[in-house]
């Protein structure tokens, strides 16, 4: 049976009380963000004591971490900036073990300087995808020399989005250090946004036997076509709610047929985390009993 588990982040408290938070509303794992209240993971303070600490914390409460969240711009147009980012995500794959799971997760960027999620003219060049491939090809290797797998996670907006640009890209580097966080909401824009059950099925007919970790929130298309994020509390990256044409939110606001989806997950990877995500606190129970009650719909 597929685990239901959420991004720790969503709960913004020490660590004692997160692992409180989540076990309180029975879910078995988490895809761990760095946002401790009581414990400092800012760049240069990822140590291996305070790892352990956090690993044999969630451990001894029986609620193991599956992923870890690195999300940041690989590549941002300021150099600089570029290298600050990628180093503090070279900084956690670097620890992963020490956090108790092989899974660091990231999406490919974007060369637009204001936004993580808006799209820029060179995204969709072949001088952009190149970057960009250059630099998951290190963070591979750096995976892979430390007994880590890094997970790519398209968006439709970044430089590897489409399921085309995601074959590319395993085409292009078939490394052992790389794989793929399945979210099928990250490939709707407003070209399929109307068309999903073909679109679910395409992405898992192309991409299914390279997943190792799947999301769970949902799409639709929106009616402000801007970048969207709600005042919530926690990483930048659990505020945002989609931009352009769809929006991102909570499992069960939208149109993916999580029926389908979760048929496709779960014949492939049967024991694959599932991980809830784009909602707030109050919205958990909710959110949690929507994607419970599917699984026991199908079986999974």
């Amino acid at each position: 049976m597929i685990p239901v588990g959420i991004f720790s982040g969503y709960f913004p408290y020490d660590l004692a009380t997160v692992i409180d938070k989540v076990r309180g509303h029975g879910f078995s794992t988490v895809q761990l963000d760095l946002s401790f209240k009581d414990l400092d993971f800012t760049p240069g303070n990822v140590t291996r004591q305070k790892c352990h600490k956090v690993r044999d914390t969630f451990r001894r409460a029986n609620l193991p971490i599956c992923a870890i969240s690195g999300y940041t711009n690989i590549v941002h147009p300021d150099r600089a900036e570029r290298e600050r980012r990628v180093g503090y995500l070279t900084e956690i794959i670097r620890s992963a073990r020490d956090l108790g799971t092989p899974y660091v997760i990231s999406e490919t960027g974007t060369f637009n300087t204001e936004s993580d999620w808006v799209d820029h003219p060179r995204n969709k060049t072949p001088e952009g995808y190149q970057e960009a491939l250059d630099v998951i090809a290190g963070l591979a290797q750096e995976a892979y020399d430390h007994g880590a797998i890094f997970l790519v996670e398209n968006y439709v907006n970044n430089v590897v989005g489409s399921v085309k640009e995601v074959l590319r890209l395993f085409a292009d580097l078939p490394h052992p250090g790389l794989g793929l966080l399945m979210d099928p909401t990250n490939y709707f824009d407003g070209t399929n946004i109307d068309n999903v059950e073909a679109t679910i099925n395409e992405m898992f007919d192309a991409l299914g036997e390279r997943i190792k970790i799947a999301h769970a929130k949902d799409c639709k298309r929106a009616e402000d076509q801007g970048e969207k994020h709600v005042e919530i509390e926690g990483p930048e990256a659990n505020t945002f709610r989609g931009a352009g044409a769809v929006e991102l939110p909570a499992a069960g606001l939208g149109v993916l047929n999580y029926e389908l989806y979760l048929k496709r997950l779960s014949r492939l990877h049967p024991n694959i985390p599932l991980i809830i995500e784009h909602l707030d606190e109050d919205d958990v129970p909710r959110a949690k009993a929507f994607v419970d009650d599917t699984l026991v719909k199908i079986g999974a």
